[in-house]
């Protein structure tokens, strides 16, 4: 039979795979694996798409994409200038539900308006938009986009952010995003968290899509474009431009449908450790575990995917000194292995350090490099323009003498908006020091943990191997600590809260000290009972998951393929879309007196339930069905449909009835020869 091949493609934060996938025949027909180019994206993907036969990319139905960029994004604190506009709250209000730190909204990025609209809806309050512009034109102009949120959007049709997105995108000429065409359930500040992430993510997709572009248009290839959500359904190109926030968890979505695919494990606990980050995901029964709030870094959001938990640990992450001895930080600098194969000079230096009489420091071996020219200078400090302006010469030791010594400090808006990149010795250099990886320069690394042993003052002239291991030790302990408080939190949500997390930090690190040593108490002992496998997946599981898993008392599972898992699940994901409508029955001293039906973009009345159930149906399952075309889904779609019933009791015991919420899905499916997503 013909194969229907996709060609799946995932840019990570170190590391660019692509994969032939035959989806008639659940096959991967080819792979490839390509360095990230931060400073032009399309260099990777082109680099990570000629590794493929150049006939299985002419034959390609579909190019399907994931991505951690937007991860990575978060994590960092990275993405464009972007404000929002909070209607129907104050800034007490923030400021007693601690906003910045519960949902990620700092005060200098929103301006709250005190409307005051009814909660059913029915009473709308529009705030006055020119005197709002009068008033604070000049912290709007700052954005390069802008959000807008009101309190009771999902029951009025969002009148106002409506009018506020006319209004706006008038005055200023940026996009103005609406936080109900993201999310629809109550709570405004998450709604509002979410507008203002996909607000400052748009030029990190932006830039992302234009490079798979040209890489695309370079080779002839019209194969049609397609993105992973984060709960790893597909959108298209267009619509993916408008709504990056969905892509928050593309990258581990599609781990986890690689990963399904590839281990055939009905259930199993998933690491997948990249360059930046490592993800964490559940499968049971064959099926991912959801949840309706995806929370990434400081930001808490409405948008809907796979129970992912991310923490920033991988190839990349650097290592420092703390107290006398090596410690891992969340910080992804580039490997000094790797930028010393892009600048050979490097090595010099690192010589020269290397043997220096007095090194110290808690990052004696770190640099820094200039990614890209800052798009408006005039932005930046006299500091941060020498800065520029020393590294257009080249990277350079911090530490050495130059200029960019005195400004080390200023130097976290540059990285943080990608202008300059920091590298220096990380895990995938002491992988090079191992002997278990040699893409890059070896002779860097060795350079790189001298000098690291030096400023810790070990003894002996080749304190590398030590240094190694320390690494992998560190690495390994990380992502222990990490499983273990990721799984209780899932299993026990109450040791998740504050009060107990300390406790259980404890418990969990005495744990893993006793199953290191191998000891056990002849009278009592607490162990943690990993019962499913723990499925490795990203290039550096193979050599730091196992021994995690062993301590756990778990099985692993390293499938082949696994090194591009990301890819493979993008090739093999799909369009689906879901709708959703609410009836909410109304009451007065008598009972209920009729049922008022809330959906996107409108509202109804109806006098019976059967009948505002049957419009609330109908209502779901179009907004489904348009959604799904919206996100790129063509030929015949199928919908399925779900109610959910809230009830409570009054006084007497007597059951009432809160809300009935119908939920619908439309789903496409596109291996045939006839439907190809198109």
């Amino acid at each position: 039979m013909k194969p229907h091949i996709v060609i799946g493609i995932d840019t990570g934060g170190t590391y660019t795979d692509a994969v032939a996938f035959d989806l008639r025949n659940r096959t991967v027909l080819a792979k490839g694996k390509a360095r990230t180019t931060k400073e032009d994206l399309s260099c990777g993907i082109s680099n990570a798409m000629d590794t493929l036969p150049p006939e299985l990319l002419r034959a390609a139905r579909r190019i399907a994409l994931s991505t951690t960029l937007a991860t990575n994004a978060c994590v960092e604190g990275k993405g464009g200038r972007a404000k929002l506009i909070l209607m129907g709250t104050t800034r007490a209000v923030m400021r007693r539900i601690d906003a910045e730190r519960v949902y990620g909204l700092r005060d200098e990025d929103v301006l709250c308006l005190d409307t005051h609209g009814s909660f059913d809806g029915s009473v709308v309050d529009e705030p006055d938009w020119n005197a709002v512009i009068a008033e604070n034109e000049d912290w709007l102009a700052d954005a390069e986009s802008l959000g807008v949120v009101e309190a009771n959007a999902a029951r009025n049709g969002a009148v106002c952010e409506r009018h506020a997105k006319e209004v706006l995108a008038a005055r200023f000429g940026v996009p103005v995003i609406m936080a109900s065409e993201l999310a629809s359930d109550l709570n405004m500040m998450e709604r509002g968290a979410t507008a203002l992430l996909n607000a400052r993510l748009l030029p990190v997709i932006e830039d992302f899509l234009s490079s798979v572009r040209r890489s695309l248009e370079q080779r002839g290839i019209d194969a049609p474009v397609f993105v992973v959500r984060s709960d790893g359904s597909l959108m298209d190109e267009a619509f993916a431009r408008q709504h990056p926030v969905e892509t928050i968890l593309s990258g581990p979505a599609a781990s986890i449908l690689g990963a399904r695919e590839l281990a055939k494990s009905p259930d199993c606990v998933i690491v997948d450790m990249g360059g930046t980050t490592s993800d964490v995901s559940l499968v049971a029964g064959g099926e991912p575990a959801l949840t309706d709030r995806i929370r990434i870094g400081s930001w808490k959001t409405q948008v809907k995917g796979a129970f992912v938990e991310t923490f920033g640990l991988g190839g990349d992450t650097a290592v420092r000194i703390e107290g006398g001895r090596c410690a891992l930080e969340t910080r992804r600098v580039e490997p000094v292995s790797a930028a010393a194969q892009r600048w050979p000079e490097l090595k010099e230096a690192l010589a020269q350090r290397a043997s220096s009489p007095c090194v110290g420091g808690p990052a004696p071996c770190e640099g820094l490099y200039l990614v890209r020219e800052p798009a408006d200078p005039a932005r930046y400090t006299a500091a941060e323009r020498d800065i520029v302006a020393d590294l257009r010469c080249g990277p350079a030791l911090i530490g050495d003498g130059i200029k960019v010594d005195r400004y080390v400090r200023t130097t976290e808006r540059l990285e943080a908006e990608g202008v300059v990149m920091r590298f220096g010795f990380t895990p995938t250099d002491a992988m090079h020091l191992a002997g278990h990886f040699n893409r890059y320069d070896g002779e860097a690394a060795l350079l790189a943990a001298r000098i690291l042993g030096k400023a810790l003052g070990m003894a002996g002239n080749e304190p590398e191997q030590q240094i190694a291991a320390d690494v992998y030790r560190l690495v390994e302990h990380a992502l222990y600590l990490n499983l273990a408080r990721i799984l209780i939190a899932r299993r026990y949500p109450r040791a998740a809260d504050d009060a107990a997390a300390g406790a259980f930090d404890a418990l969990i690190e005495e744990n893993w000290r006793r199953a290191l040593a191998g000891t056990d108490s002849t009278l009592f002992d607490l162990d943690f009972a990993l019962r499913a496998a723990v499925v490795g997946v990203g290039a550096p599981s193979h050599l730091l998951v196992p021994e995690t898993a062993r301590l756990l008392g778990a099985r692993c599972v390293i499938p082949g393929n696994s090194e591009v898992a990301n890819a493979v699940g993008a090739a093999t994901a799909a369009v689906s879309a879901r709708g959703r409508a609410t009836v909410v029955p109304q009451y007065d001293a008598f009972g209920i007196v009729g049922y008022t039906v809330t959906f996107d973009g409108g509202r109804a009345h109806a006098a019976s339930e059967d009948e505002a159930l049957e419009r609330a149906t109908e209502a779901a399952h179009d907004e489904a069905m348009r959604r799904a075309r919206q996100r790129g889904a063509h030929g015949k779609l199928s919908c399925t449909v779900s109610c959910t019933k809230r009830t409570s009791h009054d006084l007497s015991g007597q059951t009432l009835h809160l809300e009935t919420v119908v939920t619908a899905t439309a789903s496409a499916c596109d291996t045939s020869d006839e439907d190809d997503g198109r």
